[in-house]
């Protein structure tokens, strides 16, 4: 099985960022924290851009990955954060060869 990351950057609509997180707060945190396919995940507030966010995320595997975009709770979050959001976000899939902590190979 082979772990995937994925660097998630979100650019909300200005002066919305907080509203946002807001949004993460109630549905994403505890999704995640309950998911055991996530095995690292970082929710990043931009230094250098007051409307920017960005996740990176590591999965045990794709599976698990496209199992989570099913959830009702990521459904739910798709929903009320859309609307507060410039566009789709970037969304950069990795293969991890290396890392430090817990996850390490």
């Amino acid at each position: 099985m082979t772990t995937l990351a994925l660097i998630i950057r979100h650019q909300t609509l200005p002066g919305l960022r907080d509203e946002v997180r807001k949004v993460w707060e109630r549905h994403m945190a505890p999704a995640v924290a309950g998911n055991a396919g996530h095995l690292a995940y970082f929710y990043c507030l931009d230094t250098n851009d007051p409307d920017a966010i960005t996740a990176f995320q590591v999965y045990d595997s794709a599976e698990s990955s496209r199992q989570f975009l099913q959830t009702d709770a990521y459904v739910a979050y798709v929903r009320d954060v859309e609307p507060l959001l410039a566009g789709p976000p970037q969304v950069m899939p990795l293969t991890p060869v290396w890392s430090k902590g817990p996850t390490q190979r």
